[in-house]
C-alpha cells in the first residue's frame, strides 16, 4: 500500500515547516492555555507567531537530550531518510514516554514511510497526551481521508479547527472534504 509521493512530500514538508519553523519561545508550559486562547481570537492578524510559539513549546521536552533526539530525528525527516529518523524518533518515545511532540513527530516520518497503522498508533499517543494537538489531528485527518474515510476524516479535520480557527490548509481540507462528503463535484 503506498501513497502518492507528491502528496506525501507536501504532508511531510508542511508537518517539518510547522514543526521546525519554532524557534526559542519565551512562552512557558503554562502559557500554552494563554497561546491557546489567542489562537481562537475571532480576528488574530498575527495567527502565524502564535503558531509558531504553539510548536515551540510543543518542541521542548525538558530533557537536552531528549531535545536533540528530537533534532536529529527532524534532521533525518527532513534529509529523507525515514529509517534513521523514525529510530531517533523511537529512542525519544522510549525514553520519553510523555512528550507528545516525540509520538507526533514519529508519526510523521510513519506516515512519511506509508505505515499508516503505527502513524496512527501514534497519534492516538499524541492526542491522549495533548487533546490539542491540531498537527495530529490533521494528520489523522489526512490519513483517515487517503484510506477512504471522508466522514470520519471531515471529523478530525472540524477538530483541528475548532482548536486552530486560522489556518489556511485546515480550511481548505474540510470544504474538499465537505464536497466529498455531501456528493458535489464543484
Amino acid at each position: 500500500m503506498g501513497i502518492p509521493r507528491t502528496l506525501a512530500n507536501r504532508v511531510v514538508a508542511a508537518l517539518l515547516a510547522l514543526g521546525l519553523s519554532a524557534g526559542a519561545s519565551s512562552a512557558g508550559p503554562e502559557d500554552l492555555d494563554a497561546l491557546f486562547a489567542r489562537l481562537k481570537a475571532p480576528v488574530l492578524p498575527e495567527w502565524q507567531s502564535v503558531e509558531q510559539a504553539i510548536w515551540a513549546e510543543w518542541s521542548k521536552s525538558g530533557s537536552p537530550a531528549m531535545d536533540l533526539l528530537l533534532r536529529r530525528g527532524r534532521e533525518a525527516l527532513s534529509a529523507g531518510d525515514l529509517d534513521a529518523a523514525i529510530a531517533h524518533f523511537t529512542a525519544l518515545t522510549d525514553h520519553a514516554p510523555e512528550f507528545p511532540e516525540g509520538w507526533n513527530a514519529r508519526a510523521t516520518a510513519y506516515f512519511a514511510r506509508g505505515d499508516y497503522g503505527p502513524s496512527l498508533a501514534d497519534i492516538r499517543m499524541v492526542l491522549a497526551l495533548e487533546p490539542r494537538h491540531f498537527g495530529a489531528l490533521s494528520g489523522l485527518g489526512t490519513i483517515l481521508e487517503e484510506i477512504g474515510y471522508p466522514d470520519k476524516a471531515l471529523s478530525a479535520w472540524r477538530a483541528a479547527q475548532s482548536i486552530h480557527p486560522h489556518s489556511p490548509g485546515i480550511s481548505e481540507a474540510i470544504r474538499r472534504l465537505e464536497r466529498k462528503v455531501s456528493g458535489s463535484n464543484l
